[in-house]
């Protein structure tokens, strides 16, 4: 049987901290002297959660990986949820179809809106829009393993992502005490960018919420048109450099901090990560240069930021990339397909897996010409188990199978091809915005309301990595 007792204690501690995160908005709103909606919105959550607080006794101090599936839904279906109370209550969005679809965009790390005139919104609302997303970079289960502790001698095992195929090499034996460190470094890097952000010209609050949204590779821009507003070369080098770092699994980030290079050089999906980055950067910039007039720098400038950007599933613009012709619209079409590393804020298919598909095929070829012959599948030297490889196939498979019936969905809604299948990946490989209708400076506001929940469904199973979420659909989850 599945423990609720415990699921309703984890849940009311989540609204709580969401509370809190109101208040800091709250505070911002206090600063620029505006409306006390965001504070209303926090004490709402805040008693909610106390309300919804629940006491347990020893013999429930149980475990299971159903507790774990259920909770890790219904975090985020929760924190989207409350999070729309701040943008009805301010009447920044006037229904709640079009609030929780910010909001999912928002903790799923997305970046899709809804918001016509971005510059006109309270600074408290588009400071809270930016801290949704920093709350969903560094996975509020994570967190809530270290900081909450909801008993500490609860232990719910959490299936945080689907396998990856990542052991990892861990920087310490205690759980929590590694996610401690690592969401020490995801804040240090974030005042960092901050920091670099306001040396650059950017006001206070601008490089604040931009930094959130980088780290958390969510994309929402204090802007209506995005990095473009910003035209410093200096800024687009800083966020891409940031980016990068997003997209980078923050154990390896930790091991440079340290100066162990040994661990970072030896982690074969890294060397990938940076290999693909590389090999995109050298084809986009080099086509920029060549085919459409930009100088060596400029091209080079342009064609690193947006390829970092899409591979870390950030999804910022800097300009309108669907003016540059077929060939870099079908690769940047291509990247939506990546993701970053495992372990890092980004979402997709993630630069791991394709890597074990990669070897794999590989060794498929090998073991035609020689079926006898025992070839195994090795990453980091340790040999990976067909089970994991089968696991990785089946998912691949379901990712590409969503997308195009999702594109059906879309087409249906009176979209062309390229917006259909381009849209289909940016929300389950939660990007944000995607070609042709939807491309850069566009939103979603145009988009039936039916539309906008379909795209916040596949918001969601994107960032839970799918079989999170459809697990809890199938009648053995329910079976003893």
């Amino acid at each position: 049987m599945i423990n609720f007792r415990i699921i309703a204690r984890v849940f009311s501690l989540v609204i709580i901290i969401e509370g809190l995160f109101m208040l800091l908005s709250a505070a911002v709103a206090f600063i620029y002297k505006e409306p006390a909606s965001l504070f209303y919105s926090a004490i709402i959550t805040i008693v909610i959660g106390v309300l919804a607080f629940t006491p347990l006794r020893n013999e429930e101090k149980t475990y299971g990986n159903k507790e774990g599936y259920v909770i890790i839904t219904g975090m985020w279906l929760i924190m989207c949820l409350f999070g729309t109370i701040p943008y009805l209550l301010s009447g920044t969005i006037k229904n709640f179809g079009d609030a929780f679809f910010e909001s999912m965009s928002g903790f799923t790390t997305t970046g899709a809106t809804i918001l016509t005139d971005v510059e006109s919104q309270l600074h408290g609302i588009l400071f809270w829009r930016s801290i949704t997303q920093w709350q969903g970079g560094i996975g509020f289960i994570i967190i809530s393993l270290s900081v909450l502790q909801v008993v500490k001698s609860i232990n719910i095992q959490l299936a945080i992502t689907d396998f990856t195929g990542q052991t990892g090499d861990k920087i310490h034996p205690k759980i929590n005490e590694a996610v401690k460190r690592l969401v020490i470094i995801y804040i240090l890097l974030t005042l960092a960018e901050a920091v670099m952000l306001m040396i650059g010209g950017m006001n206070v609050f601008d490089a604040v919420c931009h930094s959130f949204s980088t780290m958390s590779t969510g994309g929402f821009s204090t802007r209506n048109n995005g990095i473009a507003a910003f035209s410093s070369p200096y800024i687009l080098i800083i966020m891409t450099l940031f980016m990068f770092f997003a997209g980078t699994n923050m154990t390896i980030v930790y091991f440079g901090l340290k100066r162990n290079f040994n661990k970072i050089f030896g982690n074969n999906e890294f060397v990938f990560y940076c290999i693909t980055c590389l090999v995109f950067i050298l084809l986009v910039s080099f086509y920029l240069w060549f085919k459409s007039g930009y100088s060596s720098g400029k091209a080079f400038l342009e064609g690193s930021f947006q390829v970092i950007s899409i591979i870390t599933t950030t999804g910022y613009y800097h300009v309108d990339y669907n003016q540059w012709g077929g060939f870099l619209i079908l690769t940047l079409f291509i990247l939506m397909f990546t993701g970053g590393t495992s372990g890092s804020a980004s979402s997709g298919i993630k630069i791991i897996r394709l890597l074990l598909l990669t070897r794999n095929a590989r060794h498929e070829m090998r073991r035609m010409i020689h079926p006898n012959a025992f070839i195994p599948v090795r990453l980091d030297q340790k040999i990976v188990p067909q089970s994991i490889i089968n696991n990785l196939l089946v998912f691949i498979n379901l990712y590409f199978l969503i997308i195009c019936f999702s594109s059906l969905i879309i087409s249906i809604m009176g979209y062309d091809i390229i917006t259909s299948f381009s849209t289909s990946a940016a929300m389950l490989g939660n990007i944000g915005p995607g070609l042709g209708s939807f491309g850069p400076f566009a939103n979603y506001v145009s988009v039936p309301m039916a539309g906008k929940w379909f795209f916040s469904f596949l918001m969601l199973i994107g960032r839970l990595e799918l079989f999170s979420f459809l697990v809890i659909f199938t009648g053995s989850f329910y079976r003893r």
